[in-house]
């Protein structure tokens, strides 16, 4: 891509390159920056692992608080990112400027609200997450920062959002990238340097976040070929949060349940000791690691969709569709296989010290990892009935895999099985959301064929 590129060269882009080089072209940034966000998250994991068992645990009680925010970030990010992607296909720059510059304002707004609320409500919050006695203290000292950041966090997803829907990631991908590095330098030095604990972790990420901000932020205002963000252009109607949430829905759906699905998580395992807390913990973001990979394609395929889904190229539509579908799962299997039998030596690297998250984490991770070749349909699902604005099927399929289907497996399969069941709950809920994901989208997979022969 050249350095600049007016809104009609993008448009032709978006509608003439061949899907089979253009997705690949606009994933790439996208997943490199999920993988670096990905990889730095693991990082915090891994150094915080090394301070003690019960410190690795609160890394995984706090992560719930920090889905809750990408859950925010997502829904608007990427509700109006796909607003977005369609009014450009539909040649509306107006409108889509006036959904960007909506949408970050008002997670800056709820950002404020979080810091506020949650430093007030700080000790009875950590415990409402899943925090034992014992993991309490570190879960504080790690959240205390992790609030502050809330608003530039927020607001990151949305700018990343904003860039990526125009078919410019590249330009996004600098700026997350540049956070996770900072973070990875960063942690170290503050843990461990600064003897700054469990803390210094926390100050790492807040750090990244922030200039993950401001880079981003400058992508959009400084670029010729990007959509500003100005406050003049902050209509904060019913109309246009209709039009973001009904969108966005999926997002919420998605990474809210995933958090709420964390907390069950930590309830779940925490009669097991923090051995138990600290094991799904260390899975959890070893998976999400692998899967940021899989939802980086997936959003380098969201504006191809959008753009001619709104340029009612159904065709079009389609074979983006399927050739996702086809790379997703074969890459998948390969690394799912590669890890099952790495999966021990990964729990170890984490906590090489604790033979009770070794076996607990090693056995979890196989488990999900079984489901691994199916995961691609499910995403690909979700993302393609998100991107044309179904959002009802797509929240369906966005809150299978982390709350229709996790959460009761959650509270009802370490009853019959015990710390087994906390440890198989993920894989059977990935299996019955694809179940539900291909009832959804066979229904729309054949409208869209029928709207293709209306339009010979």
């Amino acid at each position: 891509m050249r350095k600049s590129m007016t809104q009609e060269e993008r448009y032709k882009m978006m509608m003439e390159t061949p899907v089979s080089r253009l997705i690949p072209k606009l994933a790439v940034p996208t997943i490199i920056s999920m993988l670096v966000t990905a990889v730095y998250n693991m990082a915090d994991t891994f150094f915080v692992s090394r301070i003690g068992t019960s410190a690795s645990g609160a890394v995984g009680v706090i992560a719930s608080l920090m889905f809750m925010i990408q859950a925010i970030g997502f829904t608007f990010g990427m509700g109006s990112g796909n607003y977005i992607s369609r009014s450009l296909g539909d040649q509306d720059g107006a409108e889509a400027g006036r959904a960007a510059s909506t949408a970050f304002f008002t997670v800056l707004f709820i950002g404020l609200l979080m810091l506020l609320g949650g430093s007030l409500f700080m000790e009875p919050l950590v415990y409402l997450l899943g925090a034992t006695p014992t993991i309490a203290p570190f879960a504080m000292d790690y959240m205390r920062y992790i609030l502050y950041a809330a608003p530039f966090m927020l607001g990151s997803f949305v700018l990343n959002n904003i860039l990526r829907s125009q078919g410019i990631a590249l330009y996004a991908m600098f700026g997350i990238a540049a956070g996770g590095i900072l973070n990875m330098i960063l942690d170290p030095i503050l843990i461990f340097g600064l003897h700054m604990g469990i803390a210094g972790a926390a100050i790492a990420t807040m750090a990244s976040q922030m200039i993950s901000f401001a880079i981003l932020l400058c992508q959009c205002n400084l670029r010729k070929d990007s959509i500003k963000i100005q406050i003049s252009k902050f209509t904060p109607s019913s109309r246009m949060y209709g039009i973001i949430f009904h969108a966005g829905l999926p997002s919420l759906c998605r990474q809210g349940m995933m958090s709420i699905s964390s907390v069950v998580l930590n309830r779940a395992a925490g009669p097991y000791g923090d051995a138990a807390i600290a094991a799904m913990s260390i899975v959890t973001r070893f998976m999400m690691f692998i899967n940021s990979g899989l939802i980086g394609f997936g959003q380098g395929f969201q504006p191809v969709c959008g753009f001619n889904f709104g340029a009612k190229q159904y065709d079009r539509v389609l074979d983006a569709f399927w050739f996702c579908f086809k790379v997703a799962t074969v890459v998948l299997t390969f690394l799912g296989a590669i890890s099952f039998g790495l999966a021990k030596p990964i729990i170890t690297a984490f906590r090489k010290d604790d033979l009770d998250v070794i076996q607990i984490g090693t056995r979890a991770l196989r488990l999900q990892l079984l489901t691994m070749p199916i995961q691609g349909w499910i995403i690909m699902c979700n993302m393609m009935t998100q991107s044309i604005g179904y959002g009802f099927r797509a929240s369906l399929v966005a809150m299978g895999r982390q709350g229709l289907f996790l959460i009761p497996a959650l509270m009802i399969l370490p009853g019959i099985f015990g710390l087994l069941g906390v440890q198989m709950a993920q894989a059977v809920a990935d299996v019955c959301t694809f179940f539900l994901a291909s009832v959804i989208i066979a229904g729309i997979l054949k409208d869209f064929k029928e709207k293709s022969r209306a339009m010979v």
